[in-house]
């Protein structure tokens, strides 16, 4: 027997969690944490579930937080067996991990502690790092053996594509979980890659409704937005996700500056969780792309350039507000629910003069959203703080596929298995988005693509015929 059930990520974008229970084996994608709406947040202290004791293997997409911010918990509560994940995944997880304890404990995090260093001591020696394309047996009796493998999924450093391979009598049925599918061509990574067929699909919707129509003008867009923010001598604020969205915004700022597109303004990247992230940017340069790989060997520091300011301490952080405007200020976290940008909003949101761009997608129930959405008046540190700045949203460096982007790669799935004579795909389960794009998606794919698809409820199982 083959059963999927999904304890996450179902008609919200946050907390991805999957268990894929074969025979009496337990295989579980993702453990994220549930972000946004209250209703959601309070789902992290549950009772998983399924009993962590029984889980025999969980496998990591990718390193951001809705994707892994339950593992320490899920260890704490009993799992045992083994973690694996891409190199560059497990060591952005540690990254992350540390830095969201971290908030927790200092009370500026949108959850209440819930893990420990132990237990995060616990998790690290769980840890089983492997390559792409990387063939896995996670068990194999007289009847059936199951492997895996990781696909580059081009979403952040290291994210992950999973096809789970079930053999038995003569027979491979085969289910593949997108994680999150990135947006390409991007200015660091690979492309996402296609996996060769499947039985069943488990796709991200998070922009499965829309079409990011500035994604090849948007370092234009970006130019521009500068040059009119520097000419107002305002304050350029971005919220931004440490992981990605601050790596590709340094390589494309370093290109503005160093042929003179822009001018020449301090940048500040004021998250120590982006600076030691680019760190590890630096060990993984075989994950790059073409173009990346090219400027680093010819000896460009792309994330280095003139004007640009890292600010680790807090101390650091603060005599930013000194600096006299023109100025741009990047800092986490990229929804505005946490972290430095916090701080920089309630000093600079009451000023016309500033601009704040939202880079990153704004989930239901974060503070980032409530100013998208035209709030005049947010909460910051327990105070009201007014807002006069200019909102200005750039999708066209979202890490996520697009609403075409993801129906190509669902359709370029049912035409491998054409080609194969294998049949067709059996079902879509589509995840990771709000209900909205999550059922648009849904309905695309069975108008277009002619494909059982359905959007799972939370708590939600299927037996998947073997």
């Amino acid at each position: 027997m083959i059963k999927l059930s999904f304890f996450g990520g179902t008609k919200i974008v946050t907390g991805a969690n999957y268990l894929l229970e074969i025979g009496k084996k337990k295989i579980l994608i993702d453990c994220g944490l549930f972000q946004g709406k209250e209703e959601w947040v309070k789902k992290n202290y549950e009772p998983f579930p399924f009993s962590p004791k029984e889980i025999d293997t969980l496998i990591l997409t990718h390193a951001h937080l809705d994707h892994i911010g339950r593992v320490p918990k899920l260890v704490r509560e009993g799992f045992s067996g083994k973690i694996f994940a891409t190199f560059a995944t497990l060591d952005l997880a540690k990254l992350l991990l540390e830095d969201e304890l971290s908030l927790q404990e200092e009370g500026i995090s949108e959850v209440f502690q819930f893990f420990t260093k132990e237990d995060l001591e616990r998790t690290y020696k769980l840890f089983f790092p492997i390559d792409y394309h990387q063939e896995i047996t996670l068990f194999e009796d007289k009847k059936t053996k199951v492997t895996f493998k990781l696909l580059d999924a081009g979403h952040i450093l290291g994210s992950s594509i999973v096809e789970i391979y079930i053999y038995s009598d003569k027979d491979l049925k085969k289910i593949v979980f997108s994680g999150d599918l990135g947006n390409p061509p991007t200015p660091l990574l690979r492309p996402t890659e296609y996996p060769d067929g499947a039985d069943w699909v488990v796709i991200e919707s998070t922009y499965g409704d829309r079409v990011h129509r500035d994604f090849l003008k948007r370092k234009d867009i970006l130019e521009d937005i500068i040059e009119e923010s520097a000419k107002e001598k305002g304050v350029l604020l971005i919220p931004s996700f440490a992981v990605e969205r601050t790596q590709e915004l340094l390589f494309e700022l370093n290109d503005l500056v160093e042929n003179g597109k822009i001018p020449r303004v301090p940048v500040f990247l004021d998250s120590p969780l982006a600076i030691r992230s680019v760190e590890i940017y630096k060990r993984y340069e075989k994950y790059y792309n073409k173009e990346a790989s090219y400027l680093l060997k010819s000896g460009d520091e792309i994330f280095k350039f003139p004007g640009l300011h890292f600010t680790k301490t807090p101390e650091e952080s603060k005599r930013i507000e000194k600096v006299p405007p023109p100025k741009i200020i990047i800092a986490g976290s990229g929804m505005s629910t946490g972290g430095r940008i916090l701080h920089h909003e309630k000093i600079y949101l009451p000023n016309p003069n500033t601009t704040l761009l939202f880079i990153s997608y704004q989930a239901e129930g974060t503070r980032g959203r409530e100013i998208l959405e035209g709030k005049k008046e947010i909460e910051i540190f327990g105070e009201k703080v007014k807002v006069k700045a200019k909102i200005k949203v750039l999708y066209g460096y979202s890490a996520h596929a697009d609403r075409e982007a993801l129906l190509r790669w669902v359709n370029h799935i049912k035409m491998a298995n054409q080609k194969k004579e294998k049949g067709p795909i059996k079902k879509v389960f589509v995840v990771q988005g709000e209900e909205k794009p999550a059922q648009a998606l849904c309905q695309a794919i069975k108008d277009f693509l002619g494909i059982e698809a359905e959007v799972p409820n939370y708590n939600s199982s299927y037996i998947l015929p073997a």
